[in-house]
């Protein structure tokens, strides 16, 4: 099928990234009669969170037993592995080191290792400094855990296949559309786009670093903020060689970013990083990237000043350290202390958009909520590219049942 019911859509999608495109192939495949819109607003899809992070398949360590994290990752590892298998996309199954820097880091360690084991993820072993040798000569470890299943892959790709299968699929993907205004029209959502206006009988928003604002334009009050954090990186020089595959620190339990580490990527080269530093847009990829609108939302929220006071220390360290080469080579030298500041070279950025609720919590799982005609994700950040297929899918199953299709 091609096209558009009667110039109305069953079902539109808003955000051209891996889970939106991931939630219109899982519909697509559920419900083969019903009309499908992807709505992007930039020329190209995953041009932001998908396109722009650190290329890892995790393998589902760090999140709590039981939460939407947990199950949806190690289920979307597998999933995610089969299309990559099914559509030629590369992935290297390279492995990561979490690095116990001294006997204070073990018990979180041993904690990630429980964790882990309850999560269900495969081949999880504690080792000792001389296999973590064998594993990352340079690097430093008194213990660390060790993580066969994790992989590293160009999520854009991945994207990039889940079009080409939607469009086979007869679904309409339209770029260059940024949604200005949703409103009720006889039954349906109108959608006015910069070069469009659509309508649909339902909608999911899956509007990443926009979703809150997607959500208000259709009179819900999400009840929290999306707030961006930009991540910065570093590449190693050429022929460096003090990085075999994936290291990372014990990650702090009381901040949901993981902290700079060692990343192959799929294509060759190693990065360095990221941060986790407030940017002053949604999308300021750069420090000089100043967002009007998205300071005022954020200053004149009280859940902003609620976190900024609980996360103060980290917030200022993390500023500093973007603003010093010195401070985040140290930072790397916990984990590799041989690295030198001849083998970094200025690197990319990306943004995470971290939902934050009016007490000035971090919001730490998958926030998915259901609307009349509509469902909203609010809040889907790592691993929700590794879990992207698993998320479309239980999305999938939750409009079969809201939005009462009977379109296949």
């Amino acid at each position: 099928m091609t096209g558009l019911k009667d110039d109305i859509c069953d079902i539109a999608v808003i955000g051209g990234g891996i889970v939106g495109l991931g939630t219109a192939l899982a519909l697509a495949e559920r419900h083969a009669g019903c009309s499908l819109a992807v709505i992007e607003k930039e020329p190209e899809l995953a041009s932001h969170q998908t396109g722009r992070n650190s290329g890892v398949v995790h393998a589902g360590i760090y999140y709590r037993t039981g939460s939407a994290k947990a199950k949806l990752c190690v289920e979307g590892v597998r999933l995610l592995t089969r299309f990559c298998d099914e559509n030629g996309v590369k992935y290297d199954r390279c492995g990561k080191l979490i690095a116990a820097v001294d006997d204070g880091e073990l018990p979180r360690l041993q904690e990630l290792y429980e964790r882990g084991t309850a999560n269900g993820v495969p081949g999880l072993e504690i080792i000792g400094p001389e296999r973590a040798r064998e594993l990352e000569p340079h690097a430093r470890a008194v213990r660390a855990l060790y993580s066969p299943a994790t992989a590293v892959i160009d999520f854009r790709e991945v994207a990039e296949a889940m079009a080409a299968r939607l469009r086979r699929h007869g679904a309409r993907i339209i770029t260059r559309a940024p949604v200005r205004a949703i409103r009720r029209e006889a039954g349906t959502l109108r959608l006015d786009t910069a070069t469009a206006q659509i309508s649909t009988r339902n909608l999911i928003n899956c509007g990443g670093l926009h979703a809150d604002r997607i959500a208000r334009m259709m009179g819900i009050d999400p009840n929290v903020l999306v707030v961006p954090f930009r991540g910065e990186y570093y590449t190693l020089r050429p022929g460096c060689g003090k990085v075999r595959g994936l290291i990372y620190p014990v990650p702090n339990p009381q901040f949901p970013f993981l902290g700079v580490h060692f990343t192959k990527r799929i294509h060759g080269g190693y990065e360095a990083g990221p941060n986790a530093v407030l940017a002053f847009a949604r999308e300021g990829y750069r420090m000089r990237n100043i967002g009007p609108r998205d300071l005022f939302e954020m200053f004149t929220y009280p859940g902003f000043w609620r976190m900024g006071w609980k996360h103060w220390r980290t917030e200022v360290y993390e500023l500093y350290r973007s603003m010093s080469r010195r401070a985040f080579l140290r930072a790397l030298q916990r984990l590799v202390p041989d690295l030198e500041d001849r083998d970094l070279e200025p690197g990319g950025s990306g943004v995470r958009a971290q939902t934050i609720t009016p007490d000035g919590k971090l919001v730490d799982d998958f926030q998915i909520i259901e609307a009349p005609n509509a469902i909203h994700v609010l809040n889907a950040p790592s691993p929700a590219a590794t879990a992207s297929i698993a998320i479309g899918r239980h999305i999938a199953a939750l409009a079969a049942n809201s939005f009462g299709l009977r379109c296949g």
